[in-house]
């Protein structure tokens, strides 16, 4: 099977799929890599959406903070 006729057939069944069920987009919350100001280490933090700035407690020291 060539590139082009896997491509066609990619196509071909996305096309199917839309036809037979509208396709839903939702939007979640977002994941922000915050840095703690005290001792560095790598936190992962999740706002909700439209939100610009998270408090949350570092995992490794402890220290109380929010996301920039």
């Amino acid at each position: 099977m060539s590139k082009q006729s896997m491509r066609e057939e990619a196509e071909r069944l996305i096309r199917e799929a839309m036809a037979r069920k509208p396709l839903v987009v939702k939007e979640g919350n977002t994941r922000i890599e915050a840095i703690c100001g005290k001792c560095g280490a790598p936190n992962r933090v999740s706002a909700e959406r439209g939100v610009t700035r998270v408090k949350f407690i570092c995992k490794q020291c402890g220290h109380k903070q929010e996301t920039l």
